[in-house]
């Protein structure tokens, strides 16, 4: 696995004035606090799995700045499963809120994880050679079906916790997602191609119907912040660009 490089600019297209490496367990926008600056927006994240660049606009905060070091870790380990050191992993993973006429794409995880039959938003790990949009194309075709573009970055999320993996291995897992807003034209019936994966099945939801799900933590944190702006992206490209018949 490569290393993240978070580099912080004032303005789009200036010099940057922070750069710095995400180590396993940090949080990108904790890191950038105790650089001196807070987190204005997600600009652009370019590269691969194995060199990838997060560019966040950034502004200096003037505050007192205490580090905390690795993001808190928790535990989805009883006492007596944790008999030897785990696995040290860093999973760079890319997702979308997709939207279409039928509302927001929502994929439901199977018993390989943690968290069966709670819902979440469609994406996954980035493969080598690939771009993080090039990956939210891919896994919402393989979650769900569907034909997007993929029109903004819009946040990275980070999350710690020790546990047994898909494939049963105790690790110690650092997930870094890159969050896209992405629009589909075309919306069909929600399929999943990749059948015996994390996904069991998948939806299409209403946005006035949102809160209805049983969303994990970070999904409902990440719509609760941009659910609103990309349903307003999408009603102003209906109204601009004509979907053709």
């Amino acid at each position: 696995m490569g290393q993240v490089q978070i580099v912080g600019v004032e303005v789009p297209g200036g010099s940057p004035v922070l750069t710095a490496t995400l180590g396993h367990g940090q949080d990108p926008h904790q890191l950038v606090w105790e650089g001196g600056y807070r987190v204005v927006r997600p600009l652009s994240a370019t590269g691969t799995v194995h060199d990838l660049t997060v560019t966040l606009q950034v502004a200096a905060h003037h505050r007192p700045i205490t580090p905390r070091g690795p993001q808190r870790t928790r535990t989805t380990l009883r006492a007596d499963e944790q008999t030897a050191p785990p696995v040290i992993r860093q999973r760079l993973a890319a997702y979308g809120i997709v939207v279409s006429d039928r509302g927001i794409l929502a994929t439901e995880f199977s018993p390989r994880t943690a968290v069966p039959g709670m819902w979440g938003l469609p994406g996954g790990g980035i493969d080598p050679g690939e771009n993080p949009a090039t990956t939210v194309q891919r896994e919402v075709f393989e979650e769900t079906g569907q034909t997007i573009d993929v029109v903004q970055f819009l946040d990275i999320q980070s999350d710690h916790w020790i546990g047994h993996s898909p494939a049963g291995v105790v690790e110690d897992f650092h997930a870094v997602r890159l969050i896209y807003a992405a629009h589909c034209t075309h919306p069909v019936d929600p399929v999943v191609h990749d059948v015996g994966g994390t996904t069991a099945s998948s939806q299409w939801v209403a946005a006035n119907r949102l809160r209805e799900v049983d969303w994990i933590n970070g999904s409902r944190a990440l719509l609760g912040k941009h659910a609103g702006g990309v349903l307003r992206g999408w009603r102003t490209r209906l109204l601009t660009q004509p979907r053709r018949p």
